[in-house]
């Protein structure tokens, strides 16, 4: 998908998680304004419709202006160390309570809830089939999640053999993960199975 040089939608910029950004900085840098939510922030915000996302380790998820002003702050249930997705107006993101919410980028209204087995620690990943979007999500349940993005209903789900830490990256018609079993998995995003896997032989915490 286009990316305009004043939107950051996502963990690593696109769905590939190439961390490719084609806006420019002026230098010298200069520090323009902060924003002090009420505990930690683990994740990476993100930008999209004119509008910052952030989630804090206060469970909270908070939107802001380009000038740093709150235009609205949603509690949900547990910590967040994940970064947001903002997509086609809805900012998705998970908790430390394994909770995933959908959330209307204009006024911070949840539109639906999707509970996993366990924590989700990593952002959500996207992909579109036709008119429809799907969403996929790791969980320390072992499973990556595929949702309807639309309903948050359960599409399929594919089983590793441990916790799924950090973002699935897209590629190919597949799903690609590092799993804590020690494997990069690749998972056909049709139905879910699996294509193949590698092995690494140690955890793999991060992204793909």
């Amino acid at each position: 998908d286009a990316q305009t040089t004043d939107e950051w939608p996502m963990f690593r910029g696109d769905p590939q998680l190439r961390g490719l950004s084609q806006a420019r900085l002026g230098v010298p840098l200069v520090l323009k304004w902060t924003y002090e939510t009420s505990d930690d922030i683990m994740a990476a915000p993100v930008i999209g419709g004119q509008t910052i996302f952030i989630s804090s380790i206060d469970g909270r998820v908070y939107a802001l202006d380009m000038k740093g002003n709150l235009k609205w702050k949603l509690q949900t249930n547990n910590s967040i160390e994940a970064p947001a997705l903002y997509l086609e107006g809805k900012v998705y993101v998970g908790n430390l309570g394994g909770r995933f919410h959908a959330i209307d980028a204009r006024t911070g209204r949840t539109l639906w809830t999707y509970e996993t087995g366990f924590d989700i620690m990593g952002s959500a990943n996207y992909y579109k089939k036709g008119q429809k979007t799907y969403l996929l999500i790791g969980s320390y349940d072992y499973f990556l999640h595929c949702l309807d993005a639309e309903s948050g209903s359960l599409v399929w789900k594919y089983e590793s053999n441990n916790y799924v830490n950090a973002a699935a990256a897209i590629g190919r018609g597949m799903a690609l993960f590092g799993g804590c079993d020690g494997y990069l998995h690749m998972v056909d995003l049709a139905d879910g199975s699996l294509v193949d896997k590698v092995e690494v032989a140690t955890y793999i915490a991060g992204s793909a």
